[in-house]
């Protein structure tokens, strides 16, 4: 009985030490490779979306495969494009107004130092406004590098995109470990995509209902922002407070607590309450899994990495899954904990 659980112990040991090699290994290759694989994996993720356009063709239709490859394509370029365009608008107006909202947020900021400079606070008020007026330039030039470094990318993602669809065959039935990551894959996409939208369009409403300006970007951050969860979702609450606080400066404080509150409930309801009603239990990734995926992908690929955190790791649940030995990092990722063993009474 001794010799089998030190046996087993060893056994929990060595898969434990190859599990965390494995990890750190992945990991190396992960982060010299990531100017490759993050457009093969998007695209791979986007090939997956529109995948039953294809098939839909072809077995319905009765479309060639070529055509209907090409029609895809097409489609898929036509999304791409008026993301690109929505993109570049939103940049431009960040670059038309970075001026005139830096100045007044360095002037709101200012006046309230000087508030609690009434109040006994010593505040060095000339130098904490200096490097608030040179670090709202920075942000907006790494904001523009970031958005414009996703549309360079775009042309490797649209050459995967075009290979994959035309390696695609729709008459091959897809059974086992591809055909479970490609309906979870496909059904997380699209639910988020909806979500999105949704969400979106309810904040660019909420937000122009008291004629906010650049609510209309504040609705594009979003739907791009809600694709990384929990952290997204606070981060595109968060972004129209200072300029509510400069444009509404006479009445500042219910400006600032309408657009935290009533885009934040939106934000919780579609979230937390209605996107895991169609979402289901499929993904079962625990909380505490997902902040962990979120640190490690964003920490290797940066925010595209944060963005594809979530599939990712769902895909790799699924692939360990195959296997009896990492049974415990499936549980694991699932929030299960290992059961203890409690001693048999017979023993005592």
């Amino acid at each position: 009985m001794e010799q089998s659980e030190k046996h087993s112990e060893a056994a929990w040991l060595m898969t434990g030490s190859i599990t965390f090699l494995a990890i750190v290994a992945l990991g190396v290759v992960l982060l010299y490779t990531r100017g490759v694989l993050i457009p093969f994996v998007l695209a791979l993720f986007i090939v997956s979306l529109v995948a039953p356009i294809l098939d839909f063709q072809v077995l319905r239709l009765r479309v060639p495969r070529p055509v209907a490859a090409a029609l895809t394509f097409i489609f898929v370029i036509v999304v791409i494009i008026g993301l690109a365009l929505v993109i570049t608008q939103s940049v431009q107006t960040i670059l038309n107004t970075a001026d005139t909202y830096s100045q007044s947020i360095a002037d709101l900021i200012g006046r309230s130092l000087d508030t609690l400079g009434t109040w006994g606070f010593d505040l060095r008020n000339q130098d904490i406004i200096s490097e608030i007026r040179k670090g709202i330039p920075r942000f907006v030039t790494n904001t523009i590098g970031t958005a414009f470094g996703f549309l360079s990318k775009s042309f490797f993602v649209l050459i995967f995109i075009l290979f994959l669809l035309i390696g695609r065959n729709p008459r091959v039935i897809r059974t086992g470990v591809y055909a479970d990551i490609d309906l979870q894959v496909r059904r997380y996409i699209g639910i988020k995509l909806a979500a999105s939208l949704i969400t979106a369009l309810l904040v660019y409403a909420t937000l122009s209902a008291i004629k906010l300006k650049l609510a209309a970007l504040f609705a594009v951050l979003a739907f791009f922002l809600n694709f990384i969860p929990s952290i997204g979702s606070i981060i595109s609450t968060l972004l129209p407070v200072p300029i509510a606080a400069a444009q509404f400066e006479a009445s500042a404080l219910w400006a600032v607590l309408y657009v935290i509150l009533v885009p934040g409930v939106i934000q919780t309801t579609i979230g937390n309450i209605i996107e895991p009603r169609f979402q289901g239990r499929e993904l079962n990734l625990h909380p505490i899994t997902v902040l962990i995926a979120l640190l490690f992908w964003g920490l290797l690929w940066g925010i595209p990495g944060m963005f594809l955190a979530i599939p990712m790791t769902a895909v790799i649940r699924i692939v360990l899954m195959q296997f009896e030995s990492f049974r415990f990092v499936v549980d694991l990722l699932a929030g299960k904990l290992p059961q203890s063993k409690h001693p048999d009474p017979k023993m005592d």
